[in-house]
């Protein structure tokens, strides 16, 4: 069977972006067996079912940053420990992307810690990071904060492929967890991903304290995207000690499920990104989030600055499942 993804244009006919609140609840609180069958059946239709994407997640440059960003222990404006750390020489992280290309990475991740990508010697430095991890064949994907339209242009000339600017949360809930920037910061930078032509990558986080109509919200505002991001990560909120959420409850991974499922009926073409928190997840509840539609996993020990499961136990599960990565050229 073929493993590449029925692209968004192709399959129009089967793609909404003028859903309801409503109709996002009534998806939303389906009961979860059904709503996890009904997921599975639209991922059949778009994605080969025993495909998963690894993608591999660096951080190049580390802490200090100034948002109050709630969950991040890169805030500034904390002390959760986290080491401060320069941006790291490109061919480090071009050398670290050809480790990952010979493990079966398809995808790339590079993220820093700025609330804006600067100008100068550092963005220069960026580019070249992008240049020689697109000469790997991989897809290439940064986190770099807010973005200027000139700024996106030159990192998709670069060989750039995918952006990753997360909405958290819904537009209700987001003043909870940021107070310096404001959610249409976020759709400004999506919007200039989009005109320079380069991927979205998309999503939110789940545990932070927010209600059921929060991540409706949130569900509402990426399937209302045109086009839908055609990667949507959903994380589990990590609790770092010294963050403002650091003592927070834990969530019920069956709110993965459910998020999980949403999302793959409500943008069916999509990458679904089971992200940060797997290591709360237990391989059952992992199972769960697949069957309901996830499609792809970061593999290594740490997301950026977080803890995350190691290679044999990826291994090890993908195995029992019968779950294989999905190979270069079906990118």
């Amino acid at each position: 069977m073929d493993a590449r993804p029925i692209k968004e244009d192709a399959a129009c006919e089967a793609l909404r972006h003028d859903w309801s609140r409503t109709e996002v609840a009534e998806i939303y609180r389906t009961p979860l067996t059904e709503l996890v069958y009904r997921a599975q059946t639209v991922h059949r239709r778009f994605h080969a079912p025993d495909r998963v994407q690894t993608c591999q997640l660096i951080s190049i440059k580390t802490g200090g940053c100034p948002e109050d960003c709630a969950y991040c222990p890169q805030s500034a404006h904390y002390d959760a420990g986290v080491e401060r750390q320069g941006l790291l020489d490109p061919q480090h992280v071009i050398e670290v992307a050809r480790e990952a290309t010979a493990r079966g990475v398809t995808r790339f991740c590079m993220g820093a810690a700025w609330r804006q990508a600067p100008e100068g010697r550092e963005f220069e430095s960026v580019l070249e990071m992008v240049r020689g991890v697109a000469a790997t064949g991989m897809e290439v994907c940064c986190t770099l904060g807010m973005l200027t339209e000139v700024q996106a242009v030159r990192l998709r000339e670069a060989g750039l492929t995918a952006y990753n600017h997360n909405l958290d949360t819904s537009p209700e809930f987001y003043g909870s967890i940021i107070t310096t920037r404001v959610y249409e910061d976020r759709l400004r930078t999506l919007a200039a991903v989009r005109k320079a032509g380069i991927t979205v990558c998309c999503g939110g986080i789940l545990g932070m304290g927010e209600g059921e109509e929060d991540r409706i919200g949130l569900l509402h505002q990426l399937a209302t995207l045109r086009p839908h991001p055609e990667s949507v990560p959903i994380n589990m909120l990590v609790r770092v000690a010294g963050t403002p959420l650091g003592s927070m409850p834990s969530l019920d991974p069956m709110e993965m499920v459910r998020a999980i499922a949403a999302a793959r009926i409500l943008m069916p073409a999509s990458r679904v990104r089971l992200a940060a928190g797997r290591l709360q997840l237990s391989p059952e509840a992992t199972t769960l989030c697949f069957l309901a539609g996830a499609n792809s996993i970061f593999v290594g020990e740490k997301l950026l600055t977080t803890p995350n499961p190691g290679p044999s136990e990826d291994e090890k599960l993908l195995e029992t499942l019968g779950l294989k990565p999905l190979e270069p050229h079906a990118v």
